[in-house]
């Protein structure tokens, strides 16, 4: 995975994917496919994606005993998605056990879905991890320790904001997926996320993937947006 432009489809029904899809007839893009979507439609809707040409990450942030997580992913690898994650905070034998339910699940002449693990939402500032969660390292430290041990687990990457990844590049390995939402363009507002960044910047830093929602699905002209964050992050504008 390297320089991929993710678009959520924070949508709640097929059909509102469908009417966002349809100026992108014929493009092949990679998307996610979160809660929202994916509890109200079950299966049918990565049927649907990959019949249209779709690569997916399938964004269900799995947090349990290692026994569940695994025969959840069994289950997921049949799906054909591309990739998968997980909660960090469920500690090494939970991410490990995700692998090994990857690895049984897929089908034969199938690669298995890449698996990362979640570090700290894009959410979670400084204050809110010790006031509310009362972990006393700071954000960044939490943030490379849980990337560590996805690593030790055998997942192929991390979720992480973009002001993590250099760390994790240079303390975990330059080849660890870093795949990282909270992009918004300039003109355009945080929201609900605390730890944003523009496509340009995410580009900086050398992450190997942007998630960009509602940049793109909010905008009056989706292709025209999507275009315009592709380009900010492959550097052809700034």
């Amino acid at each position: 995975m390297d320089k991929e432009l993710i678009i959520a489809l924070d949508f709640s029904s097929k059909e509102e994917v469908h009417h966002f899809l349809q100026p992108f007839k014929g493009k092949s893009l990679f998307v996610k496919v979160g809660m929202e979507l994916f509890y109200q439609e079950g299966p049918e809707i990565i049927h649907y994606l990959k019949n249209e040409g779709h690569r997916i990450f399938l964004d269900l942030k799995l947090h349990d005993i290692p026994h569940t997580v695994c025969q959840a992913m069994k289950g997921l690898a049949k799906l054909n998605v591309d990739l998968v994650n997980v909660h960090a905070a469920g500690g090494k034998r939970m991410m490990e056990a995700a692998i090994e339910g990857l690895e049984a699940g897929t089908q034969s002449g199938f690669s298995r879905p890449s698996c990362i693990g979640v570090t700290q939402l894009t959410s979670t500032s400084s204050s809110m991890l010790k006031e509310e969660l009362l972990i006393e390292r700071d954000l960044d430290e939490t943030v490379f320790h849980y990337g560590k041990l996805a690593f030790e687990s055998g997942l192929d990457g991390v979720v992480c904001s973009v002001h993590e990844v250099k760390t994790i590049h240079e303390k975990i390995s330059p080849s660890f997926l870093t795949v990282t939402p909270g992009i918004r363009l300039n003109e355009d507002r945080a929201d609900d996320q605390v730890r944003v960044a523009t496509p340009g910047y995410a580009r900086s830093t050398g992450t190997s993937a942007i998630v960009v929602g509602r940049s793109i699905t909010r905008a009056a002209e989706p292709f025209n947006a999507y275009l315009k964050v592709n380009d900010e992050w492959k550097g052809l504008k700034v």
